[in-house]
């Protein structure tokens, strides 16, 4: 319901209240970070596809964590350009909420990923004699799998509770996307009960998540340690530290809008955050894992080869 009693159908996103000149250059920044996200992202998939050598658990699990950053993008994105370039704030209400819903099942999916690939690291570093027996094509597929469909629930249950709620003070969202805090804020019916399952399920999903990898790495650490030579110690070590990045970022700032609850935090500090775990951190990912990954470098240089190869004749 809006002010005047009427049942809402849209919401305004009002996003970046700024000149028409800054909003402009806004929007050709996103759209070249869009570009470079899907970019990244996409050939990353392909490198793994092509390249035996990347034929492993890891990379499996890799090209699964670049095709979610492709659509957690997606999902914001282009209603951000959409806004930024046209100026056209009004959203649906069905919009929105297929937009939290796809938002949430791809951020919920991210955070099982990062765990599966956490504990993907510890059978690869803890337990090597029995990795390929026990990180079978099929087990890996189902660990994905379990992500997904743990993600889904969360989503529908998510969604479902976020628009039961009646909206009558406004429908003026003070972000550039549908997302909960700003949403509760325009909410004129009790809310309560359903922000806490709400949390509680964010709650679930970042600790269990996160209890997986620290646990993982606690053993990761522990038979690092045992190694007697330093170089030994690098080299292992090494192959944990592009996950260990992207953990670090996508957690600290997911924990940051998520745990600290609708307690009337600036929603100005909530927009930047949300631009870096949204917009920056998919781009990142595929820089991380290339940047820092000995493999991920030779299959690249090896196909660049190949197509200058290719052009020569």
């Amino acid at each position: 319901m809006a002010e005047n009693d009427t049942v809402v159908t849209e919401f305004i996103l009002m996003a970046f209240q700024l000149s028409a000149g800054l909003q402009m250059g806004l929007f050709f920044v996103f759209l070249v970070l869009y570009f470079v996200t899907v970019g990244g992202n996409l050939g990353m998939i392909v490198l793994i596809q092509r390249d035996l050598r990347l034929q492993t658990p890891m990379y499996f699990f890799l090209r699964h964590l670049s095709f979610l950053d492709i659509c957690y993008s997606s999902v914001i994105v282009p209603q951000l350009l959409e806004t930024l370039g046209t100026r056209k704030m009004a959203i649906t209400y069905e919009r929105c909420a297929t937009q939290f819903f796809f938002f949430t099942l791809c951020a919920s999916t991210e955070c099982f990923l990062l765990a599966v690939m956490a504990y993907d690291r510890y059978m690869a570093v803890c337990n090597p004699l029995f990795y390929a027996t026990a990180m079978t094509p099929q087990t890996c597929l189902g660990l994905v799998a379990g992500a997904y469909a743990g993600a889904m629930v969360n989503a529908v249950i998510r969604t479902g509770c976020t628009f039961s709620i009646s909206f009558c003070k406004s429908n003026h969202v003070d972000f550039f996307f549908c997302d909960l805090p700003p949403l509760l804020k325009l909410a004129c019916s009790e809310t309560k009960p359903r922000e806490r399952l709400i949390y509680l399920l964010a709650f679930l999903v970042i600790t269990t998540s996160i209890s997986v990898i620290l646990i993982s790495y606690f053993f990761i650490i522990h038979a690092i340690l045992k190694i007697r030579t330093a170089g030994g110690k690098a080299k292992t070590f090494s192959t944990c530290v592009s996950h260990m990045t992207a953990v670090a970022l996508f957690f600290g700032t997911l924990m940051f809008i998520y745990l600290k609850g609708n307690m009337g935090t600036s929603l100005g500090e909530d927009k930047i955050v949300s631009v870096f775990y949204t917009v920056v951190i998919p781009m990142l990912n595929p820089m991380i894992y290339s940047l820092r990954n000995k493999e991920v470098k030779e299959a690249l240089k090896k196909t660049l080869n190949r197509i200058k190869v290719s052009q020569t004749y």
